[in-house]
């Protein structure tokens, strides 16, 4: 296996937090009293317990790079996290930033930010606003 690094996000709820990632494709890798690993693919991710979290609060954050952003969007979009400016969870659109790069927001629950990221050499035809 080739380094990586892997975020460790919080999680007030384990049942909850499988609930939620479930709903767009992650799946149980591991769960003890203690943590919890989702992956969906190459994608992993690990929650701790936090129970005393407060969302609104929350300054947890992590990137996603993935090849297909606007595959991923719709798999959220689908399990019903809306687009709206606050609140939790949702969605932000993929926009093209002016770096370069195509890149979506998620604020799950808990209140952690994933930047869902368009990977550089990712084949895209797509240079405005996604969905």
């Amino acid at each position: 296996m080739a380094d990586h690094a892997v975020p460790n996000l919080p999680s007030r709820d384990f049942d909850d937090t499988l609930t939620f990632y479930g709903g767009f494709g992650f799946e149980l890798a591991y769960r003890d009293d203690g943590w919890l690993i989702l992956s969906r693919g190459a994608l992993r991710l690990e929650f701790f317990r936090f129970p005393d979290l407060v969302p609104e609060d929350s300054s947890f954050m992590c990137s996603i790079r993935v090849d297909d952003v606007d595959e991923l969007y719709r798999k959220i979009e689908d399990a019903g996290v809306v687009v709206r400016p606050v609140g939790r969870p949702r969605l932000h659109p993929v926009r093209l930033q002016r770096w370069g790069q195509r890149v979506g927001f998620l604020v799950d629950p808990d209140g952690t930010q994933l930047n869902l990221i368009e990977n550089l050499d990712a084949p895209s035809t797509r240079t405005t606003d996604s969905p």
